[in-house]
């Protein structure tokens, strides 16, 4: 937790020094660059996810050959995404107004990197070498705000955001560090049909989740950028970075959430109360942020992106409480699908297409388009809990009759 904290406090140094030295236009390049390594880091994490409960379910050669075979899905899938944003680089400028594609033409190439690296930190989760998990996320972030403050300071005859996604490339090779894959293709022993199948329904259904988190988490910023002009697209993108810290600091107790309630259930013990002591600190901590946003909205914007970015202020609280209300229902997502319950998975891929049709429709001004998140998100999180507290009622009465 202290390792994540470090790495979320230097991820948002970079994005915020980044946000000053640009100002607000030209970020608003820089942060469609970023809000495309958070959505590789989504896709990415669904290899993580799968690769941290199989290797605590699966023992000896069995989670060996295991690790071989979600190795060799994980690098062809990353080899093909990384591909398509190569050969469809122009577009993807023209899709979203910015001044150049080569960003997009570089960004490709480090995402089979960055795939390959989520199976290497999937086998220190699961076996909860938290150390080691912790260095790969330092080396990472480290080298990225080094290698891309070095840039921007000495090289000024290239755009930004070409110099923003050599600098995201090269902190991904520092990212493999510890490599825990040297001897991965040394099996023996194959995976069963069975085992396969198990596997590749947990993929799937977790890889649908964390399609849903990249359209409730960056759908947002994607469409003011198609929808606003520069100045306005990077107001917000600044709104979206500072709002977002409790997102960010809610992600360090879903890292721990996971593995503790796999080993739970597999021990047959109650996993329950580990949910509900998250829950309860992340809504705590939700609370001390909403609050602090709502008092001194000009303060933190000022201190944080400078009186460049102060005419967002009025709208820091209400985003901040948009990002609250889907991290407490995001833990109870995950905290679902590591036991194997897939209806607020479905439900949480519906609110977000919600989301995304509610910004299309109504997008008058950036308020209205976080108004349009507090009222997805709410729904969201309504439903979660209706279903938590239905499961857990029904468990309760179950074990009462027998």
């Amino acid at each position: 937790m202290l390792s994540a904290l470090i790495v979320n406090a230097g991820n948002y140094l970079y994005n915020l020094i980044v946000g000053r030295i640009l100002g607000p236009e030209a970020f608003a390049d820089a942060a469609i660059l970023i809000t495309f390594l958070l959505v590789t880091s989504f896709l990415a994490m669904t290899f993580q996810l799968v690769t941290a409960k199989y290797t605590v379910i699966f023992e000896d050669e069995v989670e060996t050959s295991f690790v071989n075979f979600i190795t060799k899905k994980t690098v062809i899938l990353g080899l093909v995404l990384g591909a398509l944003i190569v050969i469809f680089h122009k577009q993807l400028q023209e899709a979203f107004n910015t001044q150049t594609s080569s960003m997009f033409l570089i960004f490709g190439f480090g995402v089979p990197i960055y795939f390959l690296m989520s199976v290497n930190r999937g086998i220190f989760q699961g076996k909860e070498k938290f150390i080691k998990l912790s260095i790969t996320y330092q080396l990472e972030m480290i080298s990225r705000l080094v290698i891309t403050l070095v840039l921007l300071w000495f090289i000024n005859f290239l755009e930004p955001s070409i110099l923003i996604s050599i600098g995201i490339l090269a902190s991904l090779f520092f990212s493999l560090f510890p490599f825990q894959l040297q001897h991965v293709f040394k099996s023996t022993v194959k995976l069963n049909e069975d085992q396969i199948t198990m596997v590749k329904k947990f993929f799937v259904l977790t890889a649908f989740y964390e399609c849903t988190q990249i359209i409730i988490n960056n759908s947002d910023i994607l469409l003011v950028k198609h929808y606003f002009d520069n100045y306005q697209a990077g107001l917000y993108a600044s709104l979206a970075l500072i709002g977002r810290v409790v997102y960010f600091v809610a992600w360090m107790f879903v890292m721990l959430l996971l593995p503790a309630v796999v080993n739970k259930q597999k021990d047959g013990l109650p996993h329950g109360p580990i949910l509900l002591k998250y829950v309860g600190y992340i809504s705590l901590l939700s609370c001390i942020i909403v609050i602090v946003s709502f008092l001194f909205p000009e303060f933190v914007v000022n201190i944080l992106f400078g009186e460049a970015y102060i005419e967002i202020s009025p709208l820091l609280w209400k985003y901040a409480l948009a990002t609250s209300i889907f991290a407490v229902s995001n833990v109870f997502a995950y905290y679902f699908l590591s036991i194997d319950q897939y209806i607020p998975v479905v439900i949480t891929g519906l609110l977000g297409v919600t989301q995304v049709l509610l910004i299309t429709y109504f997008h008058k001004d950036l308020e209205e388009v976080v108004v349009m998140q507090i009222i997805a998100m709410s729904i969201l999180l309504a439903v979660q809990l209706l279903f938590f507290f239905t499961k857990t009622s029904k468990s309760q009465s179950l074990k009462k009759e027998d």
